[in-house]
């Protein structure tokens, strides 16, 4: 399968109002900005696909990045609290996965929670089974970002200054399970990893602004 769906269908929960459709082939044709979030979808050479090691310093020329070299061990599909180091991401990415990122001053929490009620509305995937995830789709805080909200999948990305579920529904009927390796098999908790790996422990100062 290579995409979820053509047309994807999600409810807008915060406003009641009837699922809405959205062609995925139409909402960007012209290349322009979208909506009133402005978002904005661009593709991306790819930048390399090779493993270098765990927790190492990790550079990509996208924002958010959208390939490159990247850690033998990719993110468990999943909803998390915090930044999450890119090399991680990027392997998700690979296998056709799609990260969902956001950087608000003063907190969106509102915002969060209405992704988040788009991303539980997506078809099931047929290629996750057994107790793994449902799909393959990552949410979390990036303070890296430029934006307040972007999207990305293998070669691509989407940047937004808010969240708006119809140009955001799109780019994952568009680019999802598009990754060079298409499959579905539950990733690391990365927390637990960063967590307990000397080598890794960089992450702890760098995600928040230090050296």
């Amino acid at each position: 399968m290579r995409t979820l769906c053509v047309v994807v269908s999600l409810c807008v929960f915060s406003c009641g109002q009837p699922p809405l459709k959205v062609d995925a082939g139409s909402v960007f044709a012209d290349g322009g900005p979208v909506g009133a979030c402005h978002a904005v979808v661009q593709a991306h050479a790819i930048e390399g696909a090779n493993h270098i090691t765990t927790c190492s310093m990790t550079s990509y020329a996208t924002n958010p990045p959208s390939s490159g070299n990247h850690y033998p061990v990719w993110a468990a599909y999943k909803t998390y609290q915090q930044p999450i180091p890119p090399g991680f991401l990027v392997h998700s990415l690979e296998h056709g996965g799609v990260v969902f990122g956001y950087n608000c001053d003063g907190g969106c929490a509102d915002e969060v929670a209405a992704l988040q009620a788009m991303i539980d509305a997506l078809p099931v995937d047929p290629l996750c089974t057994g107790a793994g995830p449902k799909r393959r789709v990552v949410l979390a805080p990036d303070p890296a970002l430029d934006v307040r909200f972007a999207a990305a999948s293998w070669g691509f990305t989407l940047k937004a200054d808010c969240f708006d579920a119809v140009p955001f529904s799109a780019f994952v009927a568009e680019h999802y399970a598009h990754g060079s390796e298409d499959l579905c098999a539950d990733g690391s908790d990365v927390p637990t990893i960063i967590a307990s790996r000397p080598e890794c422990q960089w992450w702890f100062s760098a995600r928040d602004g230090g050296p």
